[in-house]
């Protein structure tokens, strides 16, 4: 077969996509399966993501074509991922990984009352109804799963907060700089952010070390199969699909970590029937505002 056929350029859009949102659902496994506290499990990822991204040509001459300004922007985005990562991990540790995955489920909640604010712009009815549709989901999980496990849940619904936050403000940024470029500089930012504060790491519970052997497989995989190669996939996949299939498919990551958390972590005997009706409600919620505004795009398009 000719190596042509098989380029992922020829590859069924909608697969590369549920494909790349699948490889995000693992990142939740992984956090579990990687004995690592959140500090030191965020520092080495995003260390092992800016490496690759620095030992390739076409990545540092596009972060060296971009102006001043915008790779100061960029660098306090990356900022807001790294506290994004590191609530969303410390969740996973708190509590467990499909926990930390219905809290990601509240980022497009949170998004649909954050972007207007941002950026000045009225609310949308619809938006506002998938954010107060979304609250008897939250209230379920809440009650659905163990008392031990409820700082987790909270600090995932801040990492949720946050991911909102830097997806708004990368949706612009995206639109001035070269997207892997623009990956470098967050994750440098991210880096830079938790070496200089390795000193004062004990004092937030946390202290630096290597991985181990183990620790060290899990976080290659974390950050090249989950993190590398899904988003450059994703930037081919999103040339032919359309925002909203893309949008559609994203918001399936965390049925699949919820998904995959039981069957591989066997999570399900931690949590109630509540916690997964809260699940549902929420991601019902945004399904539906998706699916609403797709048909609203699609009848005046």
């Amino acid at each position: 077969m000719p190596i042509a056929r098989c380029s992922p350029s020829r590859w069924d859009p909608r697969l590369q996509i549920h494909l790349c949102v699948l490889l995000w659902g693992f990142t939740a496994i992984l956090g579990k399966l990687i004995s690592l506290g959140a500090l030191p499990l965020v520092f080495w990822r995003m260390a092992i993501v800016a490496g690759c991204l620095a030992l390739w040509p076409p990545v540092r001459r596009g972060v060296a074509g971009v102006p001043a300004r915008q790779i100061a922007a960029a660098f306090g985005v990356g900022l807001l991922v790294t506290v994004h990562w590191l609530c969303f991990y410390g969740a996973i540790k708190l509590a467990n990984a499909s926990v930390a995955a219905t809290c990601m489920g509240l980022a497009p909640v949170f998004l649909s009352i954050i972007e207007p604010l941002l950026f000045g712009r009225p609310f949308a009815p619809r938006e506002l109804w998938l954010a107060l549709a979304a609250i008897p989901g939250i209230a379920l999980v809440v009650g659905g799963i163990p008392a031990a496990m409820q700082s987790g849940f909270w600090l995932g619904a801040l990492a949720a907060l946050l991911a909102s936050v830097f997806a708004a403000l990368n949706k612009r940024l995206s639109t001035e700089i070269p997207a892997l470029a623009l990956t470098a500089v967050e994750m440098g930012a991210g880096v830079v952010l938790l070496g200089a504060l390795v000193p004062v790491w004990p004092l937030l519970g946390a202290h630096f070390e290597l991985p181990g052997p183990a620790d060290a497989g899990w976080l290659l995989v974390l950050a090249l199969a989950c993190t590398l190669f899904p988003f450059a996939l994703s930037l081919v996949a999103l040339r032919r699909l359309s925002v909203f299939s893309a949008q559609l498919a994203v918001n399936l990551e965390p049925v699949y970590a919820v998904v995959l958390a039981a069957l591989l972590l066997g999570e399900s005997r931690e949590l109630g029937l509540a916690f997964y009706l809260g699940v549902a409600i929420i991601l019902g919620s945004v399904f539906g505002g998706t699916l609403r505004q797709g048909t609203a795009k699609g009848r005046h398009g």
